[in-house]
């Protein structure tokens, strides 16, 4: 638990923080209905479409938290020149993000997954992506934004949704031009070398489980796994999220536990993109470690009780720590 007036203070200091989301951007398109019958034509339900929404997925969906939190994010990625980067766009501009570092390359789709809920459940998903590498030119124009940005950045956040655009020499060079950024990272495993240095990384569970090799089934594995993921990559903190268990923080030898404090759980799609921007937000606003953990905590319990792509405001994640 921290205390409600030092998360107060934290939070409080969110506003106007200027972070950079280096990712993957995609669009979350939803697809909403009723069922009321199996198909004809097959043993598969027969979803009534009410209406359609879409919101900024993946490292758009970290912008997304940021802003809705007060600050002031800076995304830079690789779209397509196509329907779906400019509902991307449309949406982050909306939201109050400058979409000036999304670069275009030419013949490669903006990811979009679409997802098809009825009663409140998904039924099915439905990915339109490229996973390829981004092209050499690209590769450039991303580390140059990058630079750009980053003279005037607070803090920064790598969003890898394995879809292209964190190759080994992006991430190589970005990575050694942050210095001393806070620098916190979302990863994927098949990065999982290349994401050094940083301040913190925050694997889930399977996450830590593939990069090591242990399997997670007790406090010494735990702590085995969080130790080892720290010297491969000369990361001073570890936190592997671990559902409904929470959280676990590696500081130093140190590990802590963070009970998860959702009330109820509909979707966790996103979830680990509001662990990611509160956490990073609550070290720029000069919390330690262990606070912005929990902070990123109560962030995450909000989400995970909306179906579909969620944020969380300021005002919603003050209510939630004061709960308790």
């Amino acid at each position: 638990m921290i205390n409600p007036q030092r998360a107060q203070e934290i939070v409080q200091q969110f506003t106007n923080k200027r972070i950079i989301v280096l990712g993957d951007f995609m669009v979350d398109e939803f697809i909403w209905g009723d069922v009321r019958r199996i198909s004809p034509e097959a043993p598969v339900p027969v979803v009534e479409v009410k209406r359609e929404s879409w919101h900024a997925g993946g490292a758009g969906n970290v912008v997304s938290n940021l802003l809705s939190l007060g600050a002031k994010a800076i995304p830079i990625g690789v779209i397509g020149k196509d329907w779906a980067g400019e509902k991307l766009c449309e949406q982050l501009r909306e939201a109050g993000a400058d979409t000036t570092h999304l670069i275009e390359e030419e013949n490669r789709p903006t990811t979009l997954k679409t997802r098809i809920i009825a009663h409140h459940q998904q039924m099915i998903r439905a990915d339109r992506e490229s996973k390829s590498p981004i092209q050499d030119l690209t590769e450039k124009a991303v580390i140059n934004a990058f630079t750009i940005a980053l003279k005037d950045a607070d803090a920064v956040v790598i969003s890898d949704y394995d879809k292209g655009v964190l190759t080994p020499t992006v991430l190589q060079q970005v990575l050694a031009v942050a210095g001393n950024h806070i620098v916190c990272l979302d990863p994927k495993l098949k990065n999982f070398s290349s994401y050094r240095p940083l301040t913190v990384i925050t694997p889930n569970q399977h996450e830590a489980e593939r990069a090591t090799g242990i399997e997670i089934n007790n406090d010494e594995s735990l702590i085995a796994a969080a130790r080892q993921i720290r010297e491969m990559l000369d990361c001073p903190y570890v936190l592997i999220t671990r559902g409904e268990h929470g959280m676990s923080l590696l500081n130093q030898n140190l590990i802590t536990h963070i009970p998860a404090v959702a009330r109820d759980v509909f979707d966790v799609t996103g979830a680990g993109d509001t662990v990611i921007a509160t956490l990073t937000l609550a070290l720029a606003a000069n919390a330690d470690i262990q606070e912005a953990a929990i902070i990123a905590n109560y962030a995450a319990g909000f989400v995970v009780g909306k179906v579909g792509t969620a944020t969380i405001s300021r005002s919603d994640l003050l209510n939630q720590l004061s709960l308790g």
